[in-house]
């Protein structure tokens, strides 16, 4: 069991703070955060997009395709040769190929579940044993912190933003259950990460909307999602310039009262971390990284006008702002969980928005300088069987069921050497052939690039310190 101790007055005041601010018990996690870590360690100036293909891409359809297996290995796609000799994938993604020269692939990534709930989390949190307690059933506060939690909280802000932002929407199956490894775990709940919630829960649709979005069994449905939700980043209704001043002023009186209860507490935090708080409402800067209302419309044609595109546009301006992760969950409700009716369903709504959004983030980033310092890392929770089967009570058409055994996983940009193979798999697309890379191995890669050294640690909720790498980063340069 995890203790939760009783707030204390220093505690108190903080909550009070946020009240008066109008911002709601929940900006109280970063205040009471800032508070209590004093100085962390302060990361290099670089930061990742994790790109998550919730329900599992299939390697053999992307980025690891096998021409010369027999008929229900190959599949029904063909190759395509990309910008680096010998490197052929799947000829529908067109522009990622073109584009090789900028990206790398892991053949060989692998760990040991079948479960989509174990698979999400043990790729959300790096961790390839499943916590104490686990449960697919739901999160646990035992479950190992994910990857966006320990970003958020080892890493310091460079700015009046969160260091790691989860977007954009929490990942629930559709039937309501929200699925685990997304949260912090033992970490306790106040170091959840940011989730920028902008796209409405839809149970029974998938993919891209509203241009491609689908369902997976071609059921009747009415598409309801036309463009993303956007937070509201105005003042609480009510309070105009002149009470927010005035609740400032509030606060003055009230950090008066603290450094008296407090005088030997490290304050700077958490007023560095109130100032945070108070800008995300007032910094103009922070709200165009927001609102793509104000984006560039050829920025908005070139990424794809649909959600897939709009949460890379978003990615890019929240790390061009200076947030340290991204995570952007490209699919709700496991979309990428192709059992059946895989062949139409990536050919015409899966692979031709995701090939579109990626290139040109990669052509984004690299246009305005920012390609060298962010790494983009794409994977699922894994990737799927080699041999094809079909589910006829619920799909038309074949598909690929679960394989935790291999998947390929995509990179770029960060130091990532363009061009660049790393390890491949058997002639089936099955198991790892050679030089296998664990989920171990990719976190270390996402600490690593941000600058975070192997003597740094993560606390949990009762303080204990536990070790940030348990493994190298994927050999990638």
């Amino acid at each position: 069991m995890l203790s939760h101790p009783s707030p204390s007055r220093r505690l108190a005041l903080q909550a009070g703070a946020a009240g008066l601010l109008g911002l709601g018990i929940e900006h109280l996690a970063p205040l009471r955060a800032a508070a209590a870590d004093g100085a962390r360690p302060r990361a290099a100036a670089k930061s990742v997009i994790y790109v998550f293909l919730s329900g599992g891409l299939a390697q053999h359809e992307s980025f690891d395709p096998k021409p010369d297996a027999p008929d229900g290995i190959r599949g029904d796609f063909g190759t395509t040769a990309t910008k680096t000799p010998g490197l052929r994938i799947t000829e529908h993604l067109p522009r990622l190929a073109a584009r090789s020269d900028k990206w790398a692939v892991v053949r060989s990534f692998t760990h040991r579940s079948n479960d989509h709930s174990l698979g999400h989390h043990i790729m959300l949190t790096g961790r390839s044993d499943a916590p104490t307690g686990f449960s697919p059933a739901a999160p646990k506060p035992t479950d190992h912190p994910s990857l966006a939690a320990i970003a958020g909280a080892v890493t310091r802000p460079r700015n009046n933003l969160p260091p790691a932002v989860v977007l954009p929407e929490k990942l629930v199956h559709n039937t309501g259950r929200v699925i685990p490894g997304q949260f912090a775990g033992v970490m306790g709940h106040l170091r959840d990460p940011w989730f920028l919630e902008a796209s409405a829960f839809e149970p029974k649709a998938y993919g891209a909307f509203p241009e491609y979005e689908f369902d997976h069994q071609q059921r009747d449905y009415k598409a309801k999602r036309r463009g993303f939700v956007l937070p509201d980043l105005g003042l609480p209704e009510g309070v105009d310039g002149e009470r927010f001043g005035g609740r400032l002023g509030i606060l003055a009186a009230i950090d008066e009262q603290r450094k008296l209860l407090d005088s030997a507490g490290n304050m700077g935090a958490f007023s560095h971390s109130r100032a945070d708080a108070v800008s995300l409402l007032t910094d103009e800067r922070v709200r165009r990284a927001f609102d793509l209302n104000r984006a560039d419309p050829k920025d908005l044609d070139r990424y794809g006008r649909n959600s897939f595109g709009w949460s890379l546009l978003m990615a890019a301006r929240l790390v061009e702002a200076g947030v340290n992760l991204v995570q952007v969950n490209l699919g709700n409700n496991e979309t990428w969980d192709t059992h059946g009716n895989a062949f139409p369903h990536l050919k015409d709504r899966l692979l031709p928005p995701t090939d579109r959004a990626l290139s040109a983030l990669l052509d984004d980033l690299e246009q305005r300088g920012l390609l060298g310092d962010t790494l983009v890392v794409m994977a699922g929770e894994f990737g799927r069987t080699p041999r094809l089967s079909t589910l006829k009570s619920h799909y038309k058409g074949p598909g690929r069921d679960h394989w935790g055994a291999v998947q390929s996983v995509w990179c770029a940009g960060g130091g990532v050497a363009g061009g660049r193979v790393v390890g491949s798999s058997d002639k089936n697309g099955a198991y790892p052939a050679t030089d296998p890379q664990t989920p171990e191995n990719f976190a270390a890669t996402i600490y690593s690039a941000l600058g975070l050294p192997k003597t740094v640690a993560w606390t949990d909720a009762e303080a204990r310190p536990h070790h940030l790498y348990h493994a190298d980063p994927m050999p990638l340069s």
